[in-house]
Order: structure tokens, then C-alpha cells, then sequence
């Protein structure tokens, strides 16, 4: 699922109370239900709490997408947006300077130890971003090469001591490079440090933990609290917290097939395929609980969702819903 909502995971409706709020709220949109269908939609909201709980969560979620569609005067709207973009430009340069000051150790407060900035927020100042659905390949001072995922960003460090980058949110790819001054190589999350010997590996954020797969060498993980350290050799992840290291497994083939565009499904549920693929498209994607364990075989183009939900409905027992451009259900056929 993916959505703008800050409505916490733990009160996200069902799927299903979801889709009927989503319907309501098509219905609705334009200004032009009938006096029976506002009734009925009241009617609806107070059945039950968690009707008013989803309503809420689909006007957030149509929110950022609504305004130029609805707005009575496009130029006025045109306007306001460039001004909005001068005052982003502007918090840019404000957090930039704020990161700077943390670097020189006069701000100590900024340390990840103690980050109090959201990692949306610390986005705005880093040094290399993606948007949603956006893929970027660098290469960095040292040779090396980094692929930052869908919504990811990252900090790029490099000294005469060492060469280190700051994972602020997402996904990064890294193929480290033999560097000539001989310097470690590290990267950096909220729960922990990770040191290249000679790899490529990928490292992923996902809520208050890491996940790091191994491709090529080895790298060394330390907890952020806890002093846990392990050696992650090559063809093997795992997770961890900032007190400490989940067992390891096999690695992904999919944590390394995203730098190529694909999106692998191995025998995986389709909840899952969903919830990937709903981090490269905006707006909501949702799968009802009917299917959502429907086993999922192949590969698919992450740049390209739309063929992708139609692949995935011409080899499962499924249907496509999309009552809003933004508001997209796979749902059971009926």
C-alpha cells in the first residue's frame, strides 16, 4: 500500500471500508451528486467509526493531487505553486546551512544518534534525492558507483580519511571502487555503520530498521546501541535494528535486480508484489485481503506500474479498480 497519508499504519481501515470510501468520494468530487447520494454517503459515514477513519484517510491520500483539477482560477494556482517552490528552494539552503554547522561539530545535536529531523525533512538539505518512481545512477569522486531507488536520499562525505554516505531514507545500490589513499568506505543509517571490504551490496530503510544484502565481498555491520557487530559476507542479508543483528539468509535476488529496472517475483504473495510495487507510483495502491495471498511468479518493468497491474491481471483471478487516477485497487473477480 502505498499513500501521503500521516495516518499511522496501526489505524489504517481495512481494504475493503477503503475502496467504499474511495467510491463515495468519487461519487462526490465533482460537486454534482444528488441530494439522495449526499444522504446516503452521511448515512454511511455514521454506520461506524472506522467509515469516518477511511473517508478521512482517502481525502488525505486525494489531497496533493485535487488542487489544480478544483481550482477556479488555474493562473492564481500556477502562481502560488512557483511561490511554494521559492520557499522550498529557500528551506533547502536553510537546511544545507544547518547540516554544514553539524559537520563542524558546532551543532552536535544533529548526530544520528540523537536525529530529531523526520528523514523527509533532512531530505530537503541532502545531497542526491529521488522522487517517487524516480531511479538516479551516480558516480561518486572515488570511482565507486551508487544507484539511490524510489524515494531515497543521501548525504556524500568524502575526506582525506575516509570515504562515507549517509542514507537519510530509501534505497541505495553501491559498487564500491580500490581507492588510491586507501580509505574506508561506509554508509550510515539511524540504526548503524556499515563497512565496504571490497562489495557491492545494497542497503535498504524500512521504518526503524535496515536491511543490507551482500552481492560481492563482504561488509561489516555495527549497531548503532548495543555495540553488535557481525561480517555479512557475500550471497547473504540481513536486518538490524540499532541494538541488534537479525540472523542471516539468502539474499534477495530482487534487492539487486531494481538497479536494472525489474521488479522479481519468485513464488512471493501478492500483498508483497503490491507493496513494492506501490513505492514506484503515486497515490494508493491497495490489494483485497480475497487475493492477496495469490502466489506470484516473474519479472516486471518498475518503471512502468500500469503494465505491470495489467500483467499481473492477465495471469492471476483478478481485476483492476480505479475509481480516482490516484486511487488504485486490485481486487477478487467477481
Amino acid at each position: 500500500m502505498q499513500h501521503g497519508s500521516s495516518l499511522s499504519s496501526s489505524s489504517t481501515p481495512p481494504h475493503a471500508v477503503l475502496m467504499q470510501a474511495a467510491e463515495w468520494y468519487a461519487c462526490l468530487r465533482d460537486g454534482k451528486a444528488s441530494a439522495e447520494q449526499r444522504s446516503a454517503w452521511q448515512s454511511w459515514l455514521k454506520q461506524d467509526e472506522m467509515h469516518s477513519t477511511a473517508w478521512r484517510y482517502v481525502e488525505e491520500v486525494s489531497r496533493s493531487f485535487e488542487p489544480v483539477r478544483t481550482a477556479p482560477d488555474s493562473r492564481c494556482v500556477v502562481e502560488k505553486l512557483h511561490t511554494a517552490n521559492e520557499r522550498l528552494h529557500q528551506r533547502r539552503r536553510v537546511l544545507a546551512g544547518v547540516v554544514a554547522l553539524a559537520g563542524t561539530g558546532v551543532a552536535s545535536w544533529l548526530s544520528w544518534r540523537q536525529s530529531w529531523l523526520p528523514s523527509s525533512v533532512l531530505a530537503l538539505a541532502a545531497d542526491h534525492s529521488t522522487q517517487t518512481g524516480e531511479q538516479n545512477q551516480i558516480v561518486l569522486a572515488d570511482g565507486s558507483r551508487l544507484w539511490l531507488n524510489t524515494s531515497s536520499a543521501i548525504d556524500v562525505k568524502f575526506t582525506a580519511q575516509a570515504r562515507h554516505i549517509v542514507l537519510m531514507s530509501g534505497e541505495i545500490f553501491i559498487q564500491t571502487a580500490k581507492d588510491d589513499m586507501d580509505r574506508p568506505f561506509t554508509v550510515q543509517t539511524p540504526q548503524g555503520y556499515m563497512r565496504a571490504l571490497g562489495t557491492q551490496f545494497n542497503v535498504r530503510m524500512d521504518q526503524d530498521c535496515t536491511q543490507l544484502a551482500v552481492y560481492e565481498g563482504a561488509v561489516q555491520v555495527s549497531t548503532a546501541k548495543g555495540q553488535n557487530t557481525a561480517t555479512v559476507q557475500a550471497g547473504k542479508q540481513v536486518h538490524f535494528s540499532a541494538q541488534r543483528i537479525r540472523h542471516s539468509m539468502d539474499a534477495e535476488q530482487a534487492r539487486e535486480a531494481w538497479t536494472k529496472g525489474v521488479l522479481v517475483a519468485d513464488n512471493i504473495a501478492l500483498r508483497s508484489v503490491i507493496k513494492e510495487l506501490g513505492r514506484y507510483r503515486k497515490g494508493y495502491l491497495g490489494v483485497d485481503d480475497a487475493v492477496a495471498d495469490l502466489k506470484v511468479y516473474g519479472s516486471f518493468p518498475i518503471h512502468d506500474t500500469d503494465r505491470v497491474l495489467k500483467m499481473l491481471a492477465s495471469a492471476l483471478p483478478i481485476r483492476i479498480d480505479q475509481p480516482m487516477p490516484w486511487w488504485t485497487s486490485v481486487q477478487a473477480l467477481d
